[in-house]
Parts: structure tokens; sequence; C-alpha cells
């Protein structure tokens, strides 16, 4: 029961933090900003809308929004959210999860390159070459895990005994995992420095010029499935930061979201004192994350 009403609450107040992102923003600019339900909003207004096909398009076009919002949803079920056991676990999970959040990748640059647009066969190109850098960054992250954990599991990771943080003996190596993984978050779900999602100018963006076409429900799910794939990512981060305490499910759940929302407004504080990088010099960001894992795994050598 104690997994049901994790997940639940994972799913519900995933698109509430990117609010926080947005009141970060307009706070360093002097503004007031959006409402913090913001995103909720735009989701019931897209829901209601219809949705509008181009006679270029197939049935690709239509499946990239479901498989890649499905995608995100059904790695929620494997995580352990506040050190609560996930629904799911099994040996090597942790693999398997990122290749299903590349499969919704897949099918997204698929439907944006169905389109026959040459801006969002573009947006897709630039994706796929990015995200091959990033996935190195973490498989990288993974392998180090595997040595201080001898565990390929999310739920080993960060529930249990022998649980990964920062409060642990392994603290030093984990702050250099913790800035890699920051920097692929935002590599991962096109925030800036690497891209900018308020953007509008198509030979600039990556993610959002796949995503063009898309109108109504489809959009909603494109939506949501980045919402929970940014949730993803920032509770990976809170969860290395925290360890479960032993005051109960409440403590640690009321612990992981404070932290969860101090990583989105380290996210805010970095889009708004930091300008997007040149195209040319994003690969070499990326590689920085990777320098960085890569660096802790090489100090392990002389710990384990």
């Amino acid at each position: 029961m104690e997994s049901i009403i994790a997940l639940g609450i994972a799913l519900i107040s995933a698109p509430l933090f990117p609010g926080i992102i947005l009141k970060i923003k307009a706070l360093f600019a002097g503004k007031k900003g959006p409402p913090l339900l913001i995103k909720y909003y735009t989701l019931a207004k897209l829901l209601r809308k219809g949705s509008v096909y181009s006679t270029s398009t197939t049935f690709v076009f239509r499946m990239g929004p479901i498989v890649s919002c499905a995608a995100a949803v059904m790695v929620f079920l494997f995580f352990p959210f506040a050190g609560i056991p996930p629904l799911l676990s099994f040996h090597g999970d942790a693999v398997v999860l990122f290749y299903i959040l590349g499969i919704g990748r897949f099918f997204t640059m698929a439907a944006a390159l169905d389109t026959a647009s040459p801006f969002e066969g573009m947006g897709a190109a630039r994706e796929a070459f990015f995200a091959t850098l990033s996935e190195a960054a973490v498989f990288v992250v993974l392998i180090l895990f595997y040595r201080m954990n001898g565990s390929l599991s999310l739920a080993a990771y960060f529930s249990g005994p022998h649980a990964i943080s920062l409060a642990g003996p392994q603290g030093a190596l984990l702050l250099l995992v913790i800035v890699s993984l920051f920097m692929t978050l935002l590599a991962e779900n096109s925030r800036v420095p690497v891209d900018d999602p308020a953007t509008h100018l198509e030979l600039t963006m990556i993610h959002e010029v796949m995503i063009l076409d898309h109108s109504g429900p489809d959009l909603a799910l494109i939506e949501l499935g980045s919402f929970y794939k940014l949730f993803f990512y920032a509770a990976f981060i809170a969860c290395l930061i925290s360890s479960p305490i032993q005051a109960g499910p409440f403590a640690n759940t009321l612990l992981f979201y404070s932290l969860l929302t101090a990583v989105y407004v380290a996210i805010g504080i970095t889009e708004s004192i930091t300008a997007r990088l040149k195209m040319n010099l994003v690969p070499k960001y990326i590689l920085t994350s990777f320098a960085l894992s890569f660096f802790a795994i090489i100090l392990t050598m002389e710990i384990f």
C-alpha cells in the first residue's frame, strides 16, 4: 500500500515542480511569475482541445506522444520514492529503465521525422547526437553504483540497509556523481544551458522543435512525459543527497520532497544565472559530466 501511495503522489505532483522553476526565474527577473499550478492549467487546456494531423503523417506520428509518456510512467513503477520499495523490481532494472526512456525518445524522434519537416528532422538529429553522449555519462554512473553496491537495481541503490547516499562512506565520490547527474539532467531534459524550453527559434531548438506539429491531447501527453522524466532525474539526485531515516514513511517522504524541491530550485537558479551555450559547445558540456563520473570510478579503484 505504501508503494502505491508513493507512486500516486509522484504521478500527481510531477507537474507541480516545473512551476517552482518558473517562480524562481521570475524572482530573479523581478517579476511575479505564473501560478505554481500553471502546468496543471496547461494540461487541462490541451486536453480540452482537438488534435490536428498533417496529411503527410502516419500512425507513427500518433504513437510518439503515447509511447514517450508511457515510457516515463513505467520508470516510476521501479523507483523507490523516499526509500519506499517500488511496485516492481528485479536485478538489472536500472539498465532496462534507461533503455525504456530511450524507447520513448526514439518514438518522439520518429514522430518528428514522420512530419517530413526539415526543421523537425534537424531537431531529431540533434536529439539523437546529444542523447548518445548523455547516455554514456548515465551508464558510467551505473557502473560506479555497481562497484559500490554490487547491484543493478534502483531499489537496492536507494532503499534497504546498503542504500547509497551522500551521508555514507562514499560521500566524497558522490559529490562528483551529483554534479555529473545534475549536468546530465539539464541536458536530457533540454534545459538551459543546453536548450531553452521557452524559445521559439527553430534553428536553435533541440527538443521543442521536434514537437511543433503536435497539438491538443497529443501535446499534453508529451508535456506530461517531460514532467515525469524531469521528476525522475531530480528524484535520482534527491535520493543520493538523502538517506532514509528511522522516523517512518511520512518523515522520509517529507524529507524526500523537500530535497526534491531544492533540486528544482537549483534548476531555476541555474537557468537564471547562465546563458545558453553555443551549439558546438554542447557536446563538450555533456562530456564534462561523463568525465566527472569516470573520474569517480577511477577513485573507487583506490577504495574498493
